[in-house]
């Protein structure tokens, strides 16, 4: 069953990489593929199953072949199934969709509240289990993701299972698509979501009588009832985030600044119901209730007479997990450690015994079963990792009991020999006689419980070597970090956590009122101890080594090098295993080349509705604006932070901040708190708070104005707007205006293809530029073009003002002549961007055109001195697309 679950499990990861489902072609190819390994499976397999005479009869290669080949054709066979079996699943919940028609528009929705609604002070977000609409829609989308937004009144308070009456507008699944950054999308598919939106008229909002019933909804109102009282007990405490997370596994209330305090340690695994935390809490439990059952004599019953105690702990234990992963709301790693759990458990039931492997591989598949698109999480990788690292590394060395026996063993003809010898010494008197013999025992007793203590220690460092060692690729790839102090950190984190605080925060569930309030204040005080302790670890700046996202080929080498490193005993070359990490120090997760000097890269984000471009030369950046903050969709710290670690960049020699509108300038603190920005050039009011924020930072500070011009790497960069001076008027009119344009030196490079216009003759046409002009509007456009159309030309243009009506004039489209034109919007915007009659203006000049809307994330390599293309452009939705994008 092992190669048939790590079949299945690899079907299903591979469906997850497709761009399109299978077709009908597609599946008669499967179906014959699957046939084929059965049938290959069959053949190689069956006389290795007979008896051992058989394998005899034949040559013993020839034998080994034939076993070989059969196991890969049974892995292939299932592979197929997993494969299908996720199709499948793909198709039908990816055919209820919200139709296009409706997106935007007032629908009045009838249902229940779905799991936990989490609040902020912006309003409330939850699940929404759709029961009728008055649009009459058959296929209309069983749950939908809303959020209420704090307006005049806060929302009410939402509790599970409640029934509501809604007025919602709705848009189809859609999410921020960036190279390097998580899907969101995969997401809402993974949790059945298809349409998102929000509470349109809270006024006509109707609260219905009655509730869902059901076992699902009974555990939600637990863990709702259960954080409404710990927000009761701790209040404001500033660990009550991670007390609610250990309880009941949400994690909204767990601070920006714990959250970077854990992930810097390499700690954060420990703030989620992990299977680490329903492993040895499940096994607390069954050996208290093995005990209690033992001890049933004290009450005058003998039930170890009748039930075995051991059978009793263990059912208890597996009973336990169940109640643990129900209040994790069954996330991948509670899912994993409840099946590993249940299948020893009745495995003990029955008598039998399952091997290690065979338990993982069977948790393994049956996760998958119930979510095939687990894969597609962090938290599944590094669960399953984690747990394989350990049985693997395990696997090579000797037992605990069997290394105690063997110790007793070679301890006893020592202890012969010492009895002898106080047999013989009778010239001692009575007393001396006695005593040696007792001071030997308990000697010998003293040093075998060391020597345990010692193995034990032992073996924990390597337990906990494996998993760094195992992990590191994974967190690199996730995470573009390798918090280089998380041993340390783990080393007492882990048991302080999980021996202290974890018993501690479930007594407090366990527990009535108010005796519950002693144990969340006990476990909040540990906590702190522990966030201090963390705290001091993460001084100084090695503390977290930041790597760019590795490409699927490092990170296979790294695979490599993880199973080489944790080999057994006698593995040849062991010590060469590190170099097979190397190729993690290069960047190319997206396939995205190096940038040549005298060329630069421009990529712009998608942050929804808003603006961050970032520019690259081959040794330095420049980011353009961050994205929305807090306020909105909190750009900065989703897509733009994560965006630069997971290429590399943890420097920003320059952060342009074009004005104070907050879809420009909102993300620009969480830039800060997380990359070191060396200068800040803004467009801001003189009171600014940024200027404070760059300046706590040790950033350079200096306004924007017309004049600015400096060179990086052959690359020239010149700001044309707006003119020195105080700032006047509204915050568009003095914008930013940047210019970026290879020097007359790259005037050797090839022409651009056919698709893309060539620069007008006479204007230096082996020079390329672009322009990025923030939110400007049509006066100050005319001010330009009044002043040096010359400077305005670009072969790649980043629209001003999202495409709005009040830019983007025929004579500034016309002096800029550009080849390519990005806009930066966000689906379905409110502000219906870009306008019809400005988007037309572009298409009718034959511009290449990208939308992040539509496209995601656009990316334009400029290479005047290459063999290729001077101009290439890539838009994420096209080269990294997947089945679920745009469904």
């Amino acid at each position: 069953m092992r190669a048939v679950w790590s079949g299945f499990a690899l079907g299903v990861f591979w469906l997850q990489q497709q761009a399109v489902l299978p077709e009908a072609g597609d599946w008669w190819v499967l179906v014959l593929t699957g046939g084929a390994g059965a049938g290959v499976a069959v053949w190689g397999l069956r006389g290795w199953s007979a008896s051992g005479s058989a394998p005899a009869r034949r040559h013993r290669l020839t034998a080994r072949a034939r076993r070989g080949a059969g196991w890969l054709a049974l892995c292939c066979a299932a592979a197929c199934i997993g494969f299908g079996y996720a199709a499948l699943r793909a198709q039908a919940r990816l055919a209820v969709n919200l139709p296009p028609g409706w997106e935007g528009r007032d629908i009045e929705v009838t249902g229940s509240i779905k799991g936990l609604p989490s609040r902020d002070a912006n309003g409330a977000r939850f699940l929404f289990a759709v029961d009728s609409n008055d649009a009459r829609l058959a296929a209309f989308p069983p749950v939908i993701r809303l959020s209420w937004i704090a307006g005049d009144a806060p929302p009410p308070a939402l509790e599970p299972g409640e029934r509501w009456r809604l007025p919602v507008r709705l848009k189809r699944p859609h999410g921020n698509a960036n190279f390097g950054v998580r899907d969101a999308e995969a997401s809402l598919l993974a949790r059945n979501v298809r349409a998102t939106g929000y509470v349109s008229a809270p006024q006509r909002a109707r609260r219905l009588a009655g509730r869902e019933q059901g076992v699902a909804v009974l555990i939600d109102r637990w863990r709702a009832a259960l954080r409404a009282r710990i927000d009761s007990v701790l209040a404001d405490a500033p660990q009550r985030g991670i007390v609610i997370a250990l309880a009941i596994g949400a994690q909204d209330d767990i601070s920006d600044a714990d959250w970077q305090l854990l992930r810097a340690t390499g700690t954060s695994h420990l703030v989620a119901i992990s299977g680490l935390h329903i492993g040895i809490v499940a096994g607390l439990t069954g050996w208290l209730a093995a005990a209690l059952w033992r001890r049933s004599g004290w009450l005058g019953r003998n039930w170890p007479l009748r039930l075995p105690a051991q059978l009793v702990g263990v059912t208890a234990g597996a009973l336990f997990a169940v109640l643990h992963a129900a209040l994790a709301g069954f996330n991948v790693p509670a899912q994993r450690a409840l099946w590993m759990a249940m299948l020893a458990a009745l495995a003990f039931v029955g008598g039998r015994q399952l091997a290690r492997s065979t338990v993982f591989a069977w948790a393994l598949g049956l996760v998958l079963l119930v979510d095939p698109w687990a894969v597609v999480s962090a938290g599944f990788w590094l669960s399953f990792c984690a747990v394989g690292a350990i049985l693997y590394a395990l696997s090579g060395r000797p037992r605990m009991a069997v290394t105690e026996q063997a110790e007793a063993a070679s301890d006893q003809p020592r202890r012969e020999r010492d009895d002898d010898r106080q047999r013989q010494g009778g010239r001692r008197g009575e007393q001396h006689k006695a005593a040696p013999p007792r001071c030997l025992a308990l000697r010998g007793a003293a040093l075998r419980h060391l020597r345990t203590l010692c193995e034990r220690l032992r073996s924990a460092a390597y337990v906990q070597f494996a998993v760094t060692i195992a992990l590191a690729p994974l967190t690199v790839y996730w995470f573009s970090q390798i918090p280089l102090v998380g041993p340390l950190a783990n080393a007492f984190a882990i048991p302080w956590v999980s021996v202290l605080v974890t018993p501690a925060v479930l007594l407090g569930v366990a527990l009535p009122a108010p005796l519950d309030g002693f144990t969340w204040h006990a476990a909040h005080a540990l906590l702190e101890w522990l966030m201090a302790g963390l705290q001091l670890l993460t001084g100084p700046r090695w503390a977290v080594w930041w790597l760019p996202q590795p490409s699927a080929w490092a990170l296979a080498a790294a695979a490599l090098g993880v199973l080489w490193c944790l080999a057994p005993r006698g593995w040849p070359l062991r010590w060469a295993a590190p170099l097979t990490w190397l190729p993690l120090l290069l960047p190319g997760a997206d396939g995205a080349p190096a940038v040549p000097s005298g060329g630069f890269r421009v990529t712009a984000l998608d942050v929804g509705q808003g603006t961050a471009v970032l520019v690259q030369t081959a040794h330095h950046a420049l980011l353009f604006d961050a994205g929305p903050g807090p306020e909105s969709s909190h750009a900065g710290e989703r897509v733009v932070v994560p965006f630069l670690r997971a290429h590399g960049v943890t420097t920003l020699d320059t952060l342009i901040v074009s004005h104070s509108d907050s879809d420009h300038s909102g993300g620009v603190p969480a830039v800060f708190d997380a990359i070191d920005v060396r200068q800040m050039v803004a467009a801001l009011a003189v009171d600014h708070p940024l200027w404070s924020v760059a300046r706590q930072h040790g950033a350079q500070t200096a306004p924007c104005a017309a004049g600015q011009r400096w060179q990086w790497d052959g690359v020239e960069f010149a700001m044309l707007w707006p003119d020195p001076g105080p700032l006047s008027g509204k915050p568009n009119e003095h914008c930013c205006v940047l210019s970026v344009r290879t020097s007359a030196a790259a005037a050797s490079g090839p022409p651009t293809p056919q698709s893309l216009k060539p620069p007008r003759p006479g204007n230096e046409p082996a020079r390329f530029a672009a322009l990025l002009s923030a939110d400007l509007e049509a006066s100050a456009e005319r001010v330009l073009l009044a002043r040096d159309p010359a400077a305005l030309r670009a072969q790649l243009l980043i629209v001003p003002h999202h495409g709005s009506r009040t830019s983007s004039t025929e004579p500034f489209l016309d002096s800029i002549d550009p080849s390519i034109a990005v806009f930066q919007v966000g689906f379905g915007n409110r502000f219906h961007h870009p306008h019809a009659g400005v988007y037309a203006r572009y298409v009718a000049r034959g511009i290449e055109l990208a939308r992040s809307d539509q496209h995601g994330a656009v990316r334009v390599d400029v290479d005047p001195r290459g063999e290729g293309p001077a101009l290439t452009l890539e838009r994420y939705r096209e080269t990294q697309r997947r089945y679920w994008m745009d469904r």
